[in-house]
């Protein structure tokens, strides 16, 4: 009888363990209405300190007990809370929060960008996804996001216009923002979308430089897949790669954005995830300081070595937003921080992140534009991380990086953190060229006329090229910057546009030359990092007739992207909304996709796609 009693126990006991030991809980979460996967929802368990975000499938993995409660957080979804018990797979669905039933017609224009059309045409019934009356800094209930407006860059005559100069970009923040608003069921707005920010995204197949070059430069010329009658010029940088171990130390400085807008999962808490990316990659001679702003800024990390990572990552999970933005502030004491700490010669840089929804002292993109003028002469340079949605700058984030030496990323979910951080990180952190400016010289006998494909934010004046004082892009550790150019040949049918005969001067003539075969000449200057004297490096393109199908994958996948981003602007330059073009040409080109990005671009096509037949 004995034996049976402790044969049951120890079977109860069994059972018991069993329930309560930690398993593996997979599953997906969902925009309700939309039906499609939602990134960046933050999964915890309930009265643990445990929590992941959901991948851009949607996606997420984590450990929790039988009897553990899991709670999915999204703004501006409705929370959610789910038992664990048996399951061992979570499908979750998310409802949208909506307004009131007095909602004016003016606002409803205002929240589309916000709001999947599948959600917004309920808002005007009472559904069951509960109300927000009212609206706060952390949460406020219309769509307030910014973009500076792109006008699209025209065809010109190289009689009239035969140079075309413009500053590199290497920012990414446009392709994973349109990302952002694809996987949330709504077509980014137009203004959103910067081409030359979804060509650069992904890295290129580019010859290295050799010996003591700091980048090199390849080009491609061949038919453009959407027109077969103009041709397309390729242009690729490379820049040189520098071994881990042979990174300059760094002087990093945290500007981090603490005020009531980032209360949102998808701000500061995948904010604070982010940067614990970052901090593992750092080093013993490494040293990092935190600034926060709010409704005032101050200093919460004082200059703490790398090696230190438990103290950095301690002084990230103690903050929480509240208050107001004074952006000014934090930007003038993150700068005078970074110059107290310099290291000659090493990597001196702010990484600022926020939502870029400063509404505190100096403000506006002219005012942030000439206070970071200003302080880039310190030599210290910028990284520009970008989070959330809803009340989102990107217009002054843009500026930001632009004018303060340096890049600007969208960070969107983990998985982008972790690109911008951790694959790319020689790239973000440590510049190998300064002040990168490209002038491009057409011959008139073979380029009948010509466009440059995005970079209308970066155009610069002809004689800005020479101009050693004009600010321009800044190139990466192992970063590569692609541009193209589509070109009207000569004999092709064309009308550009006429304008009356000039009265007093002769119109330029097209004049022989020596030059047989060129089609145009293409010069880069650039400084060093810490140089104030420009080098110069010039290429000459020679004409081709080869078909687009024979161009290699570089040429191929930066046509897919180019042709994608114009679709999605409506570009009357593009005769189609191709997206079948872009897929097949996506796919012979997208290579080996060592981390599957260009995976997740076919299946954007594929979303934008079927909002497009919506």
């Amino acid at each position: 009888m004995k034996k049976l009693k402790k044969s049951l126990f120890l079977v109860l006991l069994l059972a018991i363990t069993s329930t309560l030991s930690a398993k593996t809980i997979k599953g997906i979460v969902e925009d309700a209405m939309a039906k499609t996967p939602l990134a960046g929802a933050k999964v915890s368990v309930v009265g643990t300190s445990n929590y992941v975000f959901t991948n851009t499938k949607g996606e997420f993995i984590i450990e929790a007990l039988s009897n553990n409660t899991l709670l999915i957080e999204l703004k501006p979804y409705v929370s959610k809370r789910v038992k664990v018990g048996n399951q061992s797979f979570i499908k979750v669905k998310l409802a949208f929060i909506i307004l009131e039933d007095e909602v004016a017609e003016e606002d409803m224009e205002l929240m589309e960008v916000v709001i999947a059309p599948s959600v917004h045409k309920s808002m005007t019934k009472r559904r069951a996804y509960g109300t927000v009356t009212g609206a706060s800094e952390s949460y406020p209930n219309w769509n307030t996001e910014e973009y500076a407006t792109i006008h699209e860059n025209g065809y010109k005559n190289p009689l009239n216009d035969p140079l075309s100069t413009f500053s590199i970009d290497v920012d990414a923040a446009s392709y994973s923002n349109m990302r952002r608003f694809l996987m949330n069921g709504q077509t980014p707005p137009k203004d959103a979308v910067r081409i030359e920010e979804l060509i650069n995204y992904f890295n290129y197949d580019y010859d290295n430089p050799k010996g003591e070059e700091a980048f090199s430069v390849t080009t491609e010329v061949a038919t453009a897949p959407w027109n077969q009658t103009h041709q397309l010029v390729h242009i690729g940088i490379q820049g040189k790669k520098l071994a881990m171990d042979n990174l300059p130390n760094s002087n990093l400085v945290f500007l981090l954005d603490v005020s009531g807008s980032m209360s949102n999962s998808n701000k500061l808490p995948l904010l604070k995830s982010a940067l614990k990316l970052l901090v593992n990659e750092l080093r013993e001679g490494d040293k990092v300081s935190i600034v926060v702003y709010a409704g005032a800024a101050g200093l919460v990390l004082p200059p703490t070595s790398g090696e230190n990572k438990g103290a950095i990552i301690a002084a990230l999970d103690r903050l929480e937003a509240g208050g107001s933005t004074a952006g000014g502030a934090g930007i003038k004491l993150a700068y005078a921080t970074a110059r107290e700490q310099f290291i000659k010669g090493g990597n001196n840089r702010i990484i600022i992140a926020t939502d870029g929804d400063f509404n505190i002292g100096a403000s506006s993109n002219a005012e942030m534009e000439r206070l970071i003028e200003k302080e880039r002469e310190s030599g210290v340079f910028l990284t520009v991380l970008g989070f959330g949605m809803g009340n989102y700058k990107d217009s002054k984030m843009e500026t930001l990086a632009d004018k303060g030496n340096g890049n600007y990323a969208y960070i969107d979910n983990i998985l982008e953190a972790k690109k911008v951080l951790v694959n790319e990180f020689g790239g973000t952190l440590f510049t190998i060229a300064k002040d990168v400016k490209i002038q491009v010289e057409f011959n008139p006998e073979l380029v009948q006329s010509y466009r440059l494909i995005g970079y209308e934010n970066r155009l610069l004046n002809k004689e800005d090229f020479n101009d050693d004082t004009k600010d321009a892009g800044e190139l990466g550790s192992g970063h590569t910057v692609t541009a193209l150019y589509e070109i009207v040949p000569v004999g092709v049918d064309f009308n550009q546009g006429s304008v009356d005969p000039l009265k007093y001067q002769s119109a330029p003539k097209t004049a022989k030359s020596d030059f047989k075969g060129e089609m145009m000449t293409v010069k880069i200057r650039y400084k060093e990092p810490d140089g104030n004297k420009s080098k110069l490096v010039a290429k000459t393109v020679k004409a081709s007739n080869k078909n687009w199908k024979y161009s290699s994958n570089n040429f191929k996948w930066s046509a897919a992207i180019a042709e994608f981003g114009m679709i999605l602007r409506g570009s009357e330059y593009i005769n189609t909304n191709s997206y079948e073009q872009v897929i097949k040409l996506a796919n012979e080109s997208k290579g080996e996709d060592e981390f599957g990005y260009r995976r997740e671009f076919l299946r954007l096509v594929e979303s934008a796609q079927l909002l497009a037949k919506k």
